[in-house]
């Protein structure tokens, strides 16, 4: 299935009445977990479920591994992961219900903006430039690029037109002058089994092959493709838990890049823009999510398949979706509130209301299919 006109921030065509539903039933506490990215989204669309519906809703973040494990365990009424894996139980199903970029975050001297091409991305991460001012980065940010601006409604939200696409309104070119200080630069990552490391490291695997050569298994040190126990790294390279633990670290860590969710590049943290195929580069935002992963194909059991080499204007390369997964044999009233959350989270009430985290709501092909996963929940 094509998802070319999949995902938005916009109003999505799902009629929910949640308070109408759990009216006539006693309120329950559900609970879910797993991924720190899911959970800024998460945890603000609740709050207002939880005034319709009388339910309670308690998300304990921590990382996709765990989510996937808890699920495997029966624990919790749902659970979100970054990235899709077989179960041990077979009735399990994944509902890609949030969307977002994933952002590189940089500490830096000053305010200017950072760009970086997807190979000069993966030689830092891969340990293969290891200075801020090396002529790789120099390259990047100094000379013209060409920014696209696409048309958004009242919310922010991109138009799409009759093809599916994001609107274009303007393609504009951009002088970038950044003389980067000869500093040596500081890595953080995850340290968990994350599916946030698993989708940041997806692209440089299926870009860049032959350097990113290992097995993909959701933790960064393992995934680096050379000696982290090497002289030169030792220092250089720290990870932390979560996506919340990356950005502390690296708030107190100059000179140092990393990657999480859009939301935590607060304070001293800024996000890079990153290059496309089409040789523009995009910032981790809503529009550009929206562009990249409208070039997505799905399976019918909602699993996606991203192209990293779209040729699509403003496409930002580092959009991923966190899956619910669920029990689809799982009943009673815990088990339909918890579905009841979900469809609350793929509404347009729901992500609209936090376009500010820089979500993309599911709508489209994407959404039918989510509906028809869930509706095959017989909770």
């Amino acid at each position: 299935m094509k998802v070319s006109r999949s995902l938005k921030v916009a109003a999505a065509a799902v009629v929910l009445a949640v308070g109408a539903a759990q009216g006539a039933s006693a309120a329950v506490s559900i609970t879910g977990g797993g991924s720190s990215f899911a959970a800024p989204l998460i945890n603000a669309c609740k709050v207002d479920y939880q005034t319709s519906s009388g339910n309670t809703v308690t998300y304990t973040t921590s990382s996709s591994g765990t989510g996937q494990t808890n699920t495997n365990n029966g624990i919790g009424d749902f659970n979100f992961s970054d990235s899709a894996y077989t179960s041990t139980k077979a009735t399990v199903i994944h509902v890609p219900v949030v969307a977002a970029p994933i952002a590189v975050g940089y500490n830096l001297p000053g305010t200017k903006d950072l760009y970086l091409s997807q190979k000069t991305l993966s030689d830092i991460f891969a340990g293969v430039v290891t200075k801020w001012n090396d002529p790789e980065i120099a390259a990047d940010n100094n000379g013209k690029t060409t920014k696209v601006y696409f048309k958004v409604d009242a919310n922010g939200a991109p138009v799409k037109g009759a093809d599916g696409k994001n609107v274009v309104l303007k393609t504009a070119v951009v002088n970038r002058y950044y003389t980067l200080p000869n500093e040596t630069i500081k890595i953080v990552a995850r340290s968990d089994a994350s599916g946030t490391t698993a989708n940041f490291v997806k692209l440089f695997n299926k870009q860049f092959p032959t350097l990113w050569s290992k097995a993909n298994d959701k933790t960064f040190l393992n995934d680096f493709p050379g000696n982290v126990n090497a002289p030169a790294n030792l220092g250089r390279i720290q990870t932390a838990s979560g996506s919340a633990g990356v950005a502390a670290t690296m708030k107190k860590t100059a000179f140092s890049i990393g990657y999480f969710e859009s939301s935590y590049a607060t304070g001293n943290l800024r996000a890079a823009l990153i290059g496309n195929a089409n040789g523009d580069f995009a910032a981790p935002d809503a529009a550009g999510t929206s562009a990249f992963l409208g070039s997505a194909t799905a399976t019918a059991d909602g699993k996606l398949t991203f192209d990293y080499a779209t040729k699509t204007p403003g496409a930002y390369p580092l959009g991923i979706v966190s899956y619910a997964l669920v029990d689809s044999a799982s009943t009673g009233a815990n088990a339909k509130a918890a579905k009841d959350f979900l469809t609350y989270v793929l509404s347009a009430d729901c992500p609209n209301k936090n376009a500010s985290l820089g979500y993309a709501a599911i709508s489209g092909a994407l959404l039918a299919l989510d509906n028809k996963l869930l509706a095959s929940w017989k909770a």
